[in-house]
Formats: C-alpha cells, sequence, structure tokens
C-alpha cells in the first residue's frame, strides 16, 4: 500500500565509509598496543660483542671429495682413502704452506673447507671430518651451493 500518493520512495542505502574508517581506527589501535613477544622454553640475553673485521684472511685446506671417494686437497689430487693418511695429507699441506709464506706472525690454525659431491658417500666426508679431528684442526666447514635444479 502506498498512502503517499505521487511522490516516489527512495531506495534505502548504508553509507559503509564511516563503518571502515572506525574499523581502520581499531585495527591500528590493536597493532599499536600489542606486544610481540617470543615464547621461548630458556630466557636468555645473548651477549654482545663488537667484532671487527679480520685483518688476514686465514689459511684455507680445501678438500674435495668426488662421487668415487677420490679426495683432493687445495686442488692436487691425494692417494690416501682412510682418515689416517688424509690426516696426514692435510698436515703436510699445511707445513707446505708455512715454508711458502711468513709464519713470524703466528697464523691461526686452518680453515678446513670440505667440498662433497652431492653423491658422495657419507663415509668419505666422515672420513675427511676425522682427519681434520685427527691433525688438529678445529675449523670445520662445508662448501655448498645456492639455489636449486
Amino acid at each position: 500500500m502506498n498512502f503517499r500518493k505521487g511522490r516516489a520512495r527512495e531506495e534505502l542505502e548504508i553509507n559503509l565509509i564511516p563503518f571502515i574508517d572506525v574499523l581502520l581506527v581499531i585495527v591500528i589501535f590493536l597493532m599499536v598496543t600489542t606486544t610481540y613477544s617470543k615464547f621461548t622454553a630458556l630466557q636468555i640475553t645473548l651477549p654482545t660483542a663488537n667484532a671487527e673485521k679480520a685483518l688476514e684472511q686465514p689459511f684455507e685446506l680445501n678438500v674435495a671429495v668426488d662421487a668415487q671417494g677420490r679426495y683432493a686437497i687445495n686442488n692436487v689430487q691425494i692417494a690416501a682413502r682412510d682418515a689416517a693418511g688424509l690426516a696426514r695429507e692435510l698436515q703436510s699441506a699445511v707445513q707446505a704452506n708455512s715454508a711458502n709464506t711468513d709464519t713470524s706472525g703466528g697464523k691461526p690454525d686452518p680453515v678446513v673447507i670440505i667440498n662433497a659431491d652431492a653423491l658422495a658417500a657419507h663415509q668419505t666426508v666422515i672420513n675427511v671430518l676425522e682427519a681434520a679431528r685427527t691433525a688438529g684442526f678445529a675449523k670445520v666447514t662445508f662448501a655448498a651451493q645456492t639455489g636449486g635444479k
């Protein structure tokens, strides 16, 4: 029933702009007042240090292991296949480097970098780790390439 004759009915509309403004203010308020904390099992405070860049690069021993189990130290293939033989070869490589350079500065221990083939047997890599331990080298790292196939 239309009691108002001659007048057309106006369509009702809801203005959403003020509603969105209020919601945006609430979201901003929640973001500002919320504390983001990391829950861990232990509450620790990490130590701080002022580290400076090393003045000289440490001596690096690059040990390559291929898929067939052969070893090379600093791009020179060696005949050793066990950890004891590798340890002797690592020590001789360090001594050869010491003879070629001035050691009056007291160079730190070398860094053993293991470059193992992706298909190399696990035991061949463990042999290099054991050889580095036997030779007394505490700094060992692995080389890897970035990216995928």
